[in-house]
């Protein structure tokens, strides 16, 4: 077995990939972190989902292309250039693309509970992680990715990353696994009581 995405791709993501190669836009999750998105997806059917930061809308097209016909996805992201890239290309009746700070984004909408939970930018992970958390339903996955350095990291954010990671740890209301692979990626459950 080797170690890349040889399955079909979305249908909206090599259009996708290349406006977002355009864009200049450098913070788009690899494709092995998407794929995972994906078949993780196909666990929740009914499902309400949840992306904190669009991009361009990558993660989205797989998420989307793992989710049934009944579930939802809400995405969220504060840069309307790149939002609109996913808005151009994802024209999924089952999303909703949102644009708006994050953590405003949460705070409005802290009531609402999701079955899965992909915090791709500062707020819901780095910032109001127990918000975050508070948000996802029982038995519900959480995920994060870009825990292995990048090269892309601005100075001190390997420290926050290891705080994130010991913050994680040290929870008694989810299970987690983390994967030195792909980008480094930690899978959260919430537990049920």
């Amino acid at each position: 077995m080797i170690d890349e995405v040889v399955t079909r791709y979305p249908a909206a993501y090599r259009t996708i990939d290349e406006a977002t190669k355009q864009s200049g836009f450098t913070m788009a999750s690899d494709v092995t972190t998407c794929s995972l998105l994906r078949t993780l997806a196909g666990l929740k059917p009914g499902g309400k989902f949840l992306e904190l930061g669009t991009g361009t809308g990558l993660s989205a097209a797989w998420i989307l292309d793992g989710m049934d016909a009944s579930s939802t996805l809400i995405s969220v992201d504060n840069d309307p250039t790149f939002l609109t890239i996913a808005q151009q290309h994802l024209t999924d009746m089952r999303l909703e693309l949102v644009q708006a700070d994050g953590g405003e984004w949460i705070t409005a909408h802290r009531d609402l509970q999701f079955d899965y939970i992909f915090a791709d930018t500062w707020h819901g992970k780095y910032l109001m992680l127990d918000e975050a958390l508070s948000m996802l339903a029982p038995g519900g996955l959480y995920i994060i990715d870009d825990m292995l350095p990048q090269t892309n990291w601005p100075d001190g954010h390997e420290e926050k990353a290891l705080k994130l990671i010991k913050d994680l740890e040290s929870r008694d209301d989810i299970n987690i696994t983390k994967q030195c692979w792909a980008t480094g990626i930690i899978i959260a459950s919430k537990k049920t009581k």
